[in-house]
């Protein structure tokens, strides 16, 4: 029988351990694009001796393997892809899992595949290495989300019981999810907007004991002591204080920067903080992401300028004229071979390592303010990416535009390539994990 591609789909579901699918819940992984449960390398070298054949004997190598994938925005399964491709923070303790930063911590998936007919491949240990979110608005079609992935390995079944294979779980009791309902999102649900000046430094002054730290992402700013715990003044009373030290950005009680000082102030962990000037209306997620320290007892943090028409503080400007945007996360993780049982593997565990973030742009030009911050070397303070309320946003902070090219084409549209990395902003700590930080919450 041919195997045809329209047949199969996958799910997957959350390992508490690298390599350890749970066979608990599983959830859809959304419509596939490109996808190869079954990529292994054997790692086979020739091992020549008498006669004419190069590979008179072969000697057996660790085996690798990678899976592919490529998904349409649709449901839940390209935020899990590229939330992991972030890294998983919790808000507090164990509760409000979410890619607010960079994380060093291997945050892996199982991949379960089914065809039709009921043949089954099961993927444990799937880390995504590398993940692109890619929007087209030169031709149709939905919004994608390529990641490439290692896995530790992958088994085959006919029925879903895996229980006298590698990874002994048995799948064929646990439901297999329905595909979303909802469209897959096209380019024109997201929102790609900028700021290209900071409005000023002291946007927000927090005024608390020294040795405090505050850690500003896309969706929570957390109040960190000096012991780097969460500090416990600002007690989880209210919706907007969804855990001890924690602040919700997008709650309607902590959205503009008033609303944060009145929060922090009426907690009694400090009776003077204060917006900057002009700044109280101004939305609280549009400070930027980063880790900032107490001098002292105060730190100023910044937020960006209005560049929108009508002129309104704290504003972003809707980048004009697109024509591809793609995102990109590479973390060059590191594979760790070794056995497990009696088996060979090549990435038996993964290191995870230094992560890049990168935005590439094409777009009409329009005139010379990208050109300008690319030839100054000066930075885009923050760009954000919004699919809407019910999905999300990520924020990149401190762009720099490392290329730029405008090449000319008679009788042609001038377009603009750009490609733009990230680094973070603040002055303490790991304060460049927050060059990409995500308000959605994942398992």
């Amino acid at each position: 029988m041919v195997r045809l591609t329209q047949n199969i789909e996958a799910a997957y579901e959350v390992e508490t351990t690298y390599g350890n699918p749970p066979d608990g819940t599983l959830s859809h992984l959304g419509l596939l694009d490109t996808f190869d449960p079954r990529q292994v390398e054997m790692s086979i070298t020739p091992v020549p001796s008498i006669g004419q054949s190069t590979d008179t004997h072969h000697a057996s190598g660790p085996i690798g393997v990678t899976l592919p994938l490529k998904i349409a925005c649709q449901g839940t399964g390209w935020q899990n892809i590229l939330g992991r491709s972030i890294g998983r923070t919790y808000a507090s303790g164990s509760n409000l899992g979410t890619p607010m930063k960079l994380s060093s911590s291997v945050d892996s998936l199982s991949v379960l595949a089914k065809d039709v007919d009921a043949d089954y491949t099961l993927v444990g240990g799937v880390v995504p290495n590398e993940v692109t979110l890619t929007a087209d608005y030169t031709t149709g079609g939905y919004m994608t989300c390529e990641a490439t992935c290692t896995a530790q390995y992958t088994e085959d079944t006919s029925d879903g019981d895996f229980s006298g294979g590698f990874y002994a779980d048995d799948y064929s009791d646990v439901a297999f999810p329905s595909a979303p309902t909802t469209d897959p999102l096209l380019p024109t649900d997201m929102t790609l907007s900028y700021s290209t000046a900071v409005q000023d430094d002291d946007f927000i002054k927090l005024n608390m004991a020294a040795g405090k730290y505050v850690e500003i992402g896309e969706r929570y700013l957390r109040i960190f002591d000096a012991a780097e715990t969460l500090n416990t003044t600002l007690a989880a009373s209210a919706a907007s204080v969804p855990y001890a030290g924690v602040l919700d950005l997008t709650h309607g009680d902590a959205d503009t920067i008033t609303d944060v000082i009145t929060r922090i102030n009426d907690t009694g962990l400090s009776s003077t903080c204060v917006a900057g000037s002009g700044a109280g209306n101004d939305a609280s997620v549009n400070l930027l992401k980063g880790i900032y320290k107490m001098t002292g007892s105060l730190v100023e943090i910044p937020g960006i300028q209005s560049t929108s028409v009508d002129g309104a503080e704290g504003d972003m400007a809707l980048w004009p004229n697109l024509k591809t945007v793609a995102l990109k996360v590479t973390n060059n993780n590191t594979a760790i071979s070794g056995k497990t049982g009696t088996t060979w593997l090549l990435n038996n565990s993964i290191s995870k390592g230094k992560a890049d973030v990168t935005l590439d742009i094409t777009m009409t030009a329009t005139d010379e303010t990208f050109y300008d911050k690319y030839k100054a070397g000066t930075t885009i303070p923050l760009i954000r990416l919004d699919f809407g309320a019910s999905v999300g946003s990520i924020a990149l902070t401190n762009g720099t535009i490392t290329a730029f090219s405008r090449p000319l084409t008679p009788g042609g549209e001038l377009v603009d390539t750009l490609s733009i990395k990230f680094r973070g902003s603040g002055d303490y700590k790991n304060y460049s994990s927050y060059a990409i930080s995500a308000d959605w919450t994942i398992a």
